[in-house]
C-alpha cells in the first residue's frame, strides 16, 4: 500500500514551538510543542526539536511518508532562510536552513507567521481560489501577509509586508520597533490593551474592565466585556477598528485586494473587529475601491493555525517546482 504524503509545519513563538505532519489538503495528522527556551541558542533548539519530531514521527511511518519541511518564525528571511535578530530569541542571526540539513534531506523552506499564514490561508483557508489578497495578523503585534497574482511579495530583501509598521500617528505611542506611532502600537492585542487603560485612566465611564490588572488584561477579556454590553470595551473595540479601518484603505489603494483576511487572537473577537473596521475602511477608501474588499475572518481552524501555514509553505515550494 502506498504511503501518504505528509509534510512538517513548524512554527516557532517565543514561549512554545509547536509543530505537526499535514498531508497536501491541509488534514492535520497529528500535532506535539516543545518549549521554545528562548534563552537557548538555535543549535541547541534545533537538536531538541528534531529529536522530538523523528521519536513521534516513528508512530506514523508505516502510513504516512515526508516531502518537505516548512517554518514559520519572527524575522525569517524566505530568500536567505534565515532567522535575523528575532525578538524574544537569542538566536541573532542565523541560517536556519543550513542547521536543518544536518538533521533532514528533505526540501525545506522558511518565512515570517504572517507570509505562512498568508499562504495557509491560499492554499487551505479562507482566500482559495484568490490570486490577490492580503493577510492580516492581529496577535502580540500586527503581521501583514500580501499575495499578488498568485505569489507571495517578498520584495527586494524579504522583508516585504510590514503593514504593521506604517506609521498612525507620528506623535503617538512607542512602538516596540522603537518608532512612535505604528499600527500596532493600537490595532494588535497589545495595543487594544493599552486602549482600555488610557481610556480608563481619561474617561469616569463605568467598567468591569477598572477591576483588572494591566499584566492580567486579555484581548479575550475585553472582547467577552464588550459582547456583555461594556461600554468602555465597546469603546475600545471602535478605535481600534477605526484605526485599523484607515490604515486598511491605504493598503487597499497600494494594491488593490480582492479581500483582506483577519487572523490570529484579537481577530477572534468576530464582528466587534470586522464590522467596524469594515466601516471604518469605506469611510476612508478611495472611490474606485469602495465595496469592492472584502473583510473576511481567517478559515484555518484557530488552534492549528500557525501549522497549517507553515506546512502550506512547503506545500507551495513542492508544487511550485513541479511546474
Amino acid at each position: 500500500m502506498s504511503k501518504t504524503k505528509v509534510a512538517i509545519g513548524i512554527d516557532v513563538g517565543g514561549t512554545n514551538t509547536v509543530f505537526g505532519f499535514v498531508d497536501n489538503e491541509g488534514i492535520l495528522v497529528y500535532e506535539s510543542s516543545i518549549p521554545t527556551n528562548s534563552y537557548e541558542k538555535a543549535d541547541l533548539f534545533f537538536d531538541r526539536l528534531f529529536k522530538k519530531i523523528d521519536e513521534d514521527f516513528k508512530k506514523f511511518s508505516a502510513r504516512y511518508e515526508l516531502a518537505g519541511i516548512g517554518i514559520g518564525a519572527p524575522n525569517a528571511n524566505y530568500y536567505r532562510g534565515t532567522v535575523e535578530q528575532a525578538p524574544n530569541l537569542n538566536w541573532g542571526f542565523v541560517n536556519v536552513l543550513e542547521i536543518i540539513k544536518k538533521y533532514s534531506p528533505l526540501p525545506s523552506a522558511i518565512t515570517n507567521d504572517a507570509n505562512a499564514a498568508a499562504i495557509g490561508e491560499m492554499l487551505f483557508g479562507a482566500a482559495k481560489g484568490m490570486k490577490d489578497f492580503v493577510v492580516i495578523t492581529l496577535g502580540t503585534g500586527l503581521g501583514s501577509g500580501i499575495v499578488v497574482n498568485g505569489e507571495l511579495v517578498y520584495g527586494a530583501d524579504g522583508f516585504a509586508g510590514e503593514v504593521g509598521h506604517t506609521i498612525f500617528d507620528p506623535h503617538g505611542r512607542m512602538c516596540g520597533c522603537g518608532r512612535k506611532g505604528c499600527l500596532e502600537a493600537y490595532a494588535s492585542a497589545t495595543g487594544i490593551r493599552r486602549t482600555v487603560f488610557e481610556l480608563l485612566g481619561t474617561t469616569v465611564t463605568p467598567s468591569e474592565l477598572r477591576q483588572v490588572n494591566f499584566n492580567q488584561l486579555t484581548a479575550k477579556d475585553i472582547a467577552d466585556a464588550a459582547n456583555r454590553g461594556d461600554k468602555l470595551a465597546l469603546e475600545a473595540f471602535d478605535f481600534t477598528a477605526r484605526v485599523l479601518g484607515l490604515k486598511l484603505a491605504d493598503t487597499v489603494a497600494y494594491l488593490s485586494p480582492e479581500a483582506i483576511i483577519l487572523f490570529g487572537g484579537l481577530a477572534l473577537a468576530g464582528d466587534l473587529i470586522l464590522e467596524p473596521t469594515k466601516r471604518y475602511m469605506e469611510e476612508n477608501m478611495l472611490n474606485i475601491f469602495k465595496n469592492k474588499v472584502k473583510i473576511l475572518p481567517s478559515a484555518l481552524p484557530g488552534a492549528h493555525a500557525a501549522v497549517l501555514g507553515a506546512s502550506a509553505l512547503i506545500w507551495n515550494e513542492l508544487e511550485k517546482h513541479r511546474k
